[in-house]
């Protein structure tokens, strides 16, 4: 079993991606279309601003059953040592 705090910590960046995924979404876009160095710099400023943890790279995996972060797999949503249980 994953220690609580982890779990909740997790639970926080997962809720920070989805309240930032629409402004983050929206200044890689315009990033991507930007002509000026200037305007360039000042959009990535811009993304830097945002908190490190609305970045969905920065989520991990956990098995929805114990909260274990290794030896997850996707497909069940679970890790291996329910999996091996549950079997």
């Amino acid at each position: 079993m994953a220690k609580k705090s982890m779990i909740a910590r997790d639970a926080k960046r997962q809720s920070l991606v989805q309240k930032y995924a629409k402004k983050r979404r929206n200044l890689k876009k315009e990033l991507l279309e930007a002509v000026s160095l200037e305007e360039k710099f000042l959009l990535q400023h811009a993304l830097q601003k945002l908190p490190r943890n609305s970045a969905p790279v920065r989520l991990h995996n956990r098995c929805a059953v114990t909260g274990r972060p290794k030896a997850f797999y996707r497909h069940f949503g679970v890790c291996r040592h329910v999996l091996r249980e549950l079997a």
